[in-house]
């Protein structure tokens, strides 16, 4: 579902800008986005689900489906997997993971979603195509059985939630600038910019 806004914000954009050569919209990277929800219930162990399509551990969310949002994703994707309706909060961590095997490079997004009630556990019902079974566990239990990355991308979602302010990592590290790091424009040659 489009939301009645971004109607109204595409329609003020006016018409697509003209490709200033010929194709090459088509021939741009192609990256993957997908969002997850960091739930806990009221101990603050957080929901991860065992999915039934790989042996790692996951969080709620997925892939963005075309034109949809990281945000519109997560909620669609936390619905069809645990079947309830959950409040999706504010981003957490923004991620890039690199190109590995046959998938592409991309961007990762965890939002909140919030401190789950005993009813609503108990009104869990998982999508039988996309998990088996689902456990409330301490990052530090469930890190051996999920991919070093994803391990780290949830400790900085962790991490966000304690300071109250979302961060950037890649492939799950924290990023940071050291004094030897030049500004972008001095990279591209034009020193003060």
């Amino acid at each position: 579902m489009i939301h009645p806004s971004r109607v109204a914000d595409l329609a003020a954009e006016g018409e697509p800008e003209k490709e200033f050569n010929p194709g090459i919209a088509g021939r741009l990277p192609k990256k993957t986005t997908a969002a997850g929800a960091l739930v806990r219930n009221s101990d603050g162990l957080i929901l991860f689900l065992e999915a039934v399509y790989k042996p790692t551990l996951e969080i709620p969310g997925g892939v963005t489906e075309f034109d949809e949002s990281p945000l519109d994703a997560c909620r669609r994707e936390a619905r069809e997997e645990i079947g309830i309706d959950i409040e999706i909060g504010p981003m957490l961590v923004v991620d890039w993971i690199p190109a590995q095997g046959v998938w592409f490079d991309g961007i990762m997004f965890i939002f909140d979603g919030g401190v789950l009630t005993d009813e609503q556990i108990e009104r869990i019902t998982l999508d039988a195509t996309e998990a088996r079974r689902f456990q409330f566990l301490t990052l530090e239990q469930a890190s051996d059985r999920m991919r070093p990355s994803m391990a780290r991308r949830i400790a900085r979602a962790k991490e966000a939630l304690r300071r109250g302010f979302p961060s950037y990592a890649e492939f799950g590290r924290m990023v940071t600038s050291g004094p030897t790091e030049m500004v972008p424009s001095e990279r591209h040659g034009f020193p003060g910019a």
